[in-house]
């Protein structure tokens, strides 16, 4: 079945469909037609598909046909963590092990708003709920606030990916408005990635922005992420 070549991520209310990229031409075709009829999939408010920039527009018109719109395009990156250099640890980071869960809830919200990625269809309750959904118990561990001299700057979300046992990601990463453009993200990511390698075991990183998110792309870049591929981010949600 269709179903097997591709990966499911699912939220309390979202179904996201990734790694079509291995899919030909008709395989996709019929993967959108499937997921686009499916009563499964009807039940759950936001339904997504992650489109690879080499299949045609045709797909494009495809799945406008069922009704979904273009939410964004995500370039994806990838880096090796195994050889990373000795970065500096210049923030202290502190997981829900810590902090209780409505201070990085907190943060988390401020470090979302003026994102140069496209808005989030999920109020912060429901990004919670995502997170532990997606990942389970380790959650606690994965949701860091980052503090410089007592203060909170942002947050990281490192995590390893389902169903993968050496895939590192990061959720979320994030700066709160008033600590934007003081040179601060970029130690951040690096130490993201180290906790990644040191405290998830992670070989690599997978990580993604929005084509209209240059600031992170120069992120990815001093952080020696290379570019994968870009995919274009179709959602239909239920009115």
């Amino acid at each position: 079945m269709i179903y097997e070549k591709v990966k499911f991520v699912e939220g309390e209310n979202f179904i996201t469909i990734e790694e079509g990229d291995q899919l030909s031409e008709q395989e996709m075709k019929e993967l959108i037609d499937q997921a686009a009829q499916d009563d499964s999939f009807r039940k759950v408010d936001h339904l997504t598909i992650l489109l690879d920039d080499t299949f045609s527009t045709e797909r494009e018109v495809q799945l406008q046909a069922h009704g979904f719109r273009r939410h964004d395009e995500v370039i994806f990156v990838s880096r090796d963590l195994r050889q990373l250099p000795e970065w500096t640890e210049v923030y202290e980071m502190k997981s829900l092990r810590e902090i209780p869960k409505e201070t990085f809830k907190d943060v988390w919200e401020k470090s979302m708003k003026g994102s140069l990625n496209a808005s989030s269809y999920l109020n912060m309750d429901e990004q919670m709920q995502s997170v532990e959904k997606e990942l389970g118990p380790s959650y606690i561990d994965t949701c860091n606030v980052a503090y410089e001299d007592g203060v909170p700057i942002g947050v990281v979300l490192p995590h390893i990916e389902p169903g993968t046992e050496d895939e590192g990601r990061i959720f979320y990463f994030g700066l709160v408005p008033e600590q934007r453009g003081k040179r601060k993200a970029e130690p951040l990511y690096k130490q993201g990635l180290m906790m990644l390698k040191d405290q998830f075991c992670a070989s690599y990183s997978v990580g993604g922005t929005s084509v209209n998110n240059q600031p992170m792309q120069k992120v990815f870049a001093a952080c020696g992420c290379v570019v994968t591929s870009r995919v274009k981010v179709y959602k239909r949600s239920r009115s």
